[in-house]
């Protein structure tokens, strides 16, 4: 019984050390890789053309775009990733379902389940030739969309109702402070500073959140190329739902509106303008946080080297302390 109290205790020690990893900034420094990657990527899935350098030249419309007749969109706007599985990441299962934005293709949110060889397989033309993006995008980018794929996508629809695009059982009050603390310094506090190019007209920020509150939260979260000084809500640390909260805030500001449209991959005028979970809070939290962490870094195979080494060390002591 004593060699199992000291071996427990061992092992405790080590556990310990992994959540002084994580208070002292290693496994956070981690997860920060991973958010960069995640946001990069999450503004590519927006407008990789306003992206990459040189800026490409692109000549009529995507190949892949001729494979529907529905969507009447032309010209740069069909090589956009968004203009295809749409700003909810559900294709034709969700905003994009019905209306001048559908195009039949599917949603990429089932693709956040599978490993990073097949998502490069699919953006490299593996399984649809005209879908290879491989002149366009560089090693580089396409880990970052592997990232945001894997790493970014959130089911908004759940919290969205989709006939009024109102969100549903949001905090106001939280939604109100992130705003006003990270918002208001650049839209105004009724968030009419900022004019956006959607559907042919220039709107507000409220009258973005009200038509099309799925572009209001992909771009909250990982910011836009289109507007690279705003301030990005992972960034930030806001979660999943912090989010939300801002959003529900700013579908309560002035629209100059009374009819709502349906959403679309809209424009923003030129010169304009977390996923769930967040930082350890105790040590504990802080444990399964630096193993979540280094589950995706390299140095998870060093400490796990090292914890089977602890282990079969506590084993050959014990057999030999028996003898």
């Amino acid at each position: 019984m004593k060699k199992f109290f000291f071996g427990g205790l061992l092992i405790l020690i080590v556990s310990l050390s992994l959540g002084v990893l994580v208070q002292s900034g290693w496994a956070h420094s981690l997860n920060q890789q991973t958010d960069e990657l995640v946001i990069q990527g999450g503004q590519l899935y927006d407008d990789w053309t306003k992206l990459i350098q040189p800026a490409p030249t692109l000549e009529g419309s995507h190949p892949i775009w001729g494979q529907q007749t529905t969507n009447t969109l032309s010209g740069v706007d069909t090589y956009r990733c968004v203009s295809c599985h749409g700003w909810d990441y559900q294709g034709a299962d969700g905003a994009f379902r019905s209306g001048a934005n559908f195009t039949g293709f599917p949603g990429i949110y089932d693709a956040r389940e599978q490993d990073a060889a097949a998502l490069e397989d699919a953006l490299t033309g593996g399984l649809n030739q005209e879908h290879d993006f491989s002149s366009y995008l560089d090693d580089s980018d396409r880990e970052a969309l592997i990232a945001f794929i894997q790493n970014g996508l959130i089911d908004d629809n759940l919290y969205i109702d989709m006939v009024s695009l109102k969100v549903l059982n949001g905090d106001l009050e939280n939604g109100k402070a992130l705003y006003l603390a990270a918002c208001a310094e650049c839209h105004g506090d009724d968030g009419r500073l900022i004019q956006f190019r959607y559907e042919g007209q220039d709107i507000n920020l409220g009258k973005l959140a009200i038509q099309d509150p799925w572009r209001f939260l992909h771009r909250t979260r990982f910011g836009t190329a289109r507007a690279p000084e705003m301030v990005i809500g992972t960034e930030l640390g806001w979660t999943a739902q912090d989010g939300r909260d801002v959003l529900l805030f700013s579908q309560t500001l002035p629209t100059g509106m009374e009819e709502q449209g349906g959403p679309s991959i809209g424009e923003q005028t030129p010169g304009t303008g977390e996923q769930p979970g967040g930082p350890a809070s105790n040590i504990f939290t802080g444990i399964l946080t630096a193993l979540g962490a280094m589950a995706t870094g390299l140095g998870f195979a060093l400490v796990l080297g090292a914890l089977l080494i602890g282990i079969i060390f506590l084993v050959v002591w014990f057999l030999r302390g028996r003898k």
